[in-house]
């Protein structure tokens, strides 16, 4: 029986391992012979996951605000990476604190002391005003890490009874996709057919909370680091969170960082061991953090955004259309609202050029402009927005 065992592991061992040996002939020929869009497309449909539905361009370079496809075709960038090359595609600042990092020493895990975190947490803490940083990687890790915090804090010093704390959302959130932020969402694409839902949420209305010794956390994983023409988008508001959650721009795209920022009354009910992350604060990450940051002051990009943005609606408003109900933002974070119409589905061809429509609101367009947006891509944007809008195509990124 275990001689039939051992020779059928054989057989089954050397059928994985035939195609392995192709696939790396098949991948030696596409270095030899780049592969066009349509064969990168199906090599993905056919080895990755559908859990996306990207647009039909395959990139291969950037430098900062623009990209190129693999036919050398150049657009403007009105995603941004989700508002995570803030600091411009490959910023040659951040480049090359990569480099010169990833040839000293790259991760160590919390295991032990490394030289850049304490570093890190430093510049970070000083530059937004909190007593510490608990570094993670992903923008949802922040929001589960201040999870966990705001939970220890109501146990810990508030008093709650064990397993009777609730964590309030507004209606309307998004903040990831894991369990925990699916189970707060009221969105049905967000959280269809993933139940049964994790307790303890409650969600409420926006701006409909009138309680005492709460903590107020804000998620500003899209929203901060200049992007709003302030540091952070609760800066409009004058107002300052208990629990900051940090991510995308914190690395300007060149690797994942994310952060958790709050004094010390909230994150010592964290103990040693009670949460953690094998790459959260690796020193690579940490170095990029800080350069990351130090470009977002040195290049003044909250001042260039709010200048930048305000042009942005102020002209675009001009634009002659009875198709724009209102365009609406904050910095380099706008939208345009289209009328409603038979032929607004045509809209969605703007997915080719790098402006993408709400997922659910497709009379929505959304430009997320890089912080290093300048006059002269604004004026060839206005052109193409003005030539375009009467057909409902929006080709107002390519540059051709």
């Amino acid at each position: 029986m275990l001689s039939k065992l051992h020779h059928s592991c054989s057989r089954l061992g050397r059928a994985l391992i035939r195609p392995l040996s192709t696939l790396s002939e098949k991948s030696q020929q596409a270095t030899n012979h780049p592969l066009t869009q349509e064969q990168i497309f199906e090599r993905e449909r056919i080895y990755g996951a559908h859990n996306y539905h990207p647009l039909p361009v395959a990139l291969t370079t950037g430098q900062g605000i623009f990209v190129w496809d693999v036919q050398g075709k150049k657009y403007l960038d009105f995603l941004s990476a989700y508002s995570s090359v803030n600091q411009g595609h490959c910023h040659p600042k951040l480049v090359q604190a990569l480099q010169k990092q990833a040839g000293r020493l790259t991760l160590t895990s919390r295991a032990f002391y490394n030289d850049v975190l304490g570093e890190y947490a430093e510049y970070i803490t000083r530059l937004l005003g909190y007593d510490k940083v608990l570094p993670m990687n992903t923008g949802v890790e922040g929001g589960e890490t201040a999870c966990k915090l705001a939970r220890k804090w109501a146990y810990k010093v508030k008093g709650i009874p064990k397993y009777k704390a609730k964590i309030i959302f507004a209606e309307g959130n998004f903040w990831g996709r894991t369990l925990s932020a699916i189970s707060t969402s009221t969105d049905p694409t967000t959280y269809d057919g993933f139940g049964p839902f994790m307790p303890g949420f409650q969600v409420i209305p926006f701006n409909d909370i009138a309680a005492l010794e709460v903590l107020f956390i804000a998620d500003e994983v899209q929203t901060g680091l200049c992007r709003t023409g302030r540091m952070m988008a609760c800066d409009h508001e004058d107002v300052r969170p208990d629990i900051l959650i940090l991510g995308k721009a914190l690395s300007g795209g060149m690797y994942p960082v994310s952060a958790i920022l709050c004094n010390d009354s909230v994150m010592l009910a964290i103990q040693p061991g009670e949460h953690g992350s094998t790459y959260g604060g690796n020193p690579l990450a940490c170095r990029i953090a800080i350069a990351a940051l130090e470009v977002l002051l040195e290049e003044k990009l909250a001042e260039n955004a709010e200048r930048m943005g305000a042009i942005f609606r102020e002209e675009l408003a001009k634009v002659p259309s009875d198709l724009i109900v209102t365009i609406r933002g904050k910095g380099l974070l706008n939208a345009i609202v289209i009328r409603e119409t038979t032929g607004t589905l045509g809209g969605c061809r703007i997915r080719y050029y790098f402006l993408k429509s709400c997922q659910q609101l497709l009379n929505v367009y959304r430009f997320k402009m890089i912080g290093v947006f300048h006059f002269a891509s604004y004026f060839a944007l206005r052109v193409r927005i003005q030539s375009w809008l009467p057909a409902l195509f929006f080709t107002v990124c390519n540059i051709l």
